[in-house]
């Protein structure tokens, strides 16, 4: 059995660019681990610690990648597409773990200033700012290569929804791991300006505040992170749907009654769910109704993925006529009256 929706692992290429980006991350970190300690710098040491969590970060997305597109199979009916949005949510965490004695470091140096040599700063941030932009390029054709596999997923790339889907959509995972590059891409600019700023003035607080700057960009990507990595485990609708909306339009469609028990949710990056059960009114085809329905999700809501319970309402019965037994009269009984007349005390005409 094939998992309804997934992620698929990378493929040669994108593995060997993402091999060449962690080892850019890893190579030029311990230059700059060395670099920040001989210069006192706070705000080159902070780059550096992010530049670790940049490495881990595309390490368990590559992971991560790779669990999802694995099969479903046994009681694991869906997949492990969640594995990435279990990895976003870490690349979340880590990056708040990271700020906040960012944020207590550079606090004690705005009050107690330490003496930052400014050119060898400023020569490595510069260089930070060269290599984060190759491992932006490597890992934005990774990103766009990061395709989806299956029926499903196919149908997806062929529809062009403007609620809540970008034309080339990147999967939480591997926006993580963009969270981070781009971070440290920011935090790279901070640091050479801190250190022209420290050349030309020998303001030497410049460093401390750059890296209260890049801690907030850091707490900032950690909020979005979290927050969505969570409203995927906790089952709420996506992002930009209504289901309220989808139960009205749901609700007004030809030779539907009543539409209840509807529930959207998103089990990972690109696959949302619906589910509902349908009350046909009478007269009407259920397969028509269900097809018409399931093309409205699909077409009007970007919503391929949907499981309708469909059932047709009771039609309304007329009056039965009962001749009461030993008698010439005849009474007009509802049909639930009538049914509950004892056998044998009555006929129907």
């Amino acid at each position: 059995m094939s998992p309804p929706g997934g992620t698929a692992a990378p493929a040669g290429g994108d593995a060997r660019q993402l091999k060449i980006a962690l080892t850019l991350i890893l190579g030029f970190m311990a230059v700059e681990i060395v670099v920040a300690l001989l210069a006192s710098s706070l705000a080159l040491l902070s780059d550096a610690a992010h530049m670790l969590t940049d490495a881990a970060a595309l390490a368990m997305a590559l992971l991560a990648s790779r669990l999802a597109a694995r099969p479903a199979r046994g009681t694991m009916t869906f997949g492990l597409g969640r594995a990435e949005i279990l990895s976003a949510n870490a690349n979340g965490i880590t990056l708040l773990a990271l700020a906040l004695p960012i944020v207590y470091g550079a606090i004690r140096h705005l009050i107690t200033p330490v003496e930052v040599q400014g050119a060898p700063v400023l020569v490595v941030a510069l260089a930070g700012i060269l290599v984060n932009l190759v491992i932006v390029r490597v890992l934005g054709a990774h990103a766009h290569g990061h395709g989806t596999t299956g029926e499903h997923q196919h149908q997806q790339q062929q529809q062009q929804h403007h609620h809540h889907h970008d034309h080339d959509r990147m999967s939480l995972n591997v926006e993580g791991s963009y969270q981070h590059i781009l971070t440290d891409l920011f935090g790279f600019v901070a640091t050479a300006i801190a250190a022209a700023v420290i050349l030309l003035t020998g303001f030497h607080r410049a460093d401390a505040i750059a890296s209260l700057l890049i801690a907030m960009v850091m707490l900032r990507s950690s909020y979005g992170l979290i927050t969505a990595s969570v409203r995927v485990m906790m089952e709420a609708a996506p992002a930009g749907i209504d289901p309220e909306e989808i139960g009205r339009v749901l609700a007004s469609q030809p030779g539907v009654a009543q539409v209840h028990d509807l529930h959207v949710w998103e089990v990972t990056s690109g696959f949302s769910a619906v589910s509902a059960h349908v009350i046909v009114e009478p007269g009407h085809d259920c397969h028509q109704v269900r097809r018409c329905l399931s093309e409205l999700l699909r077409d009007r809501f970007d919503l391929p993925h949907s499981t309708l319970q469909l059932e047709h309402a009771r039609a309304p019965q007329a009056p039965l006529q009962i001749e009461l037994a030993g008698t010439s009269e005849t009474e007009l009984l509802p049909p639930s009256a009538a049914a509950g007349a004892p056998r044998g005390a009555s006929r129907a005409r």
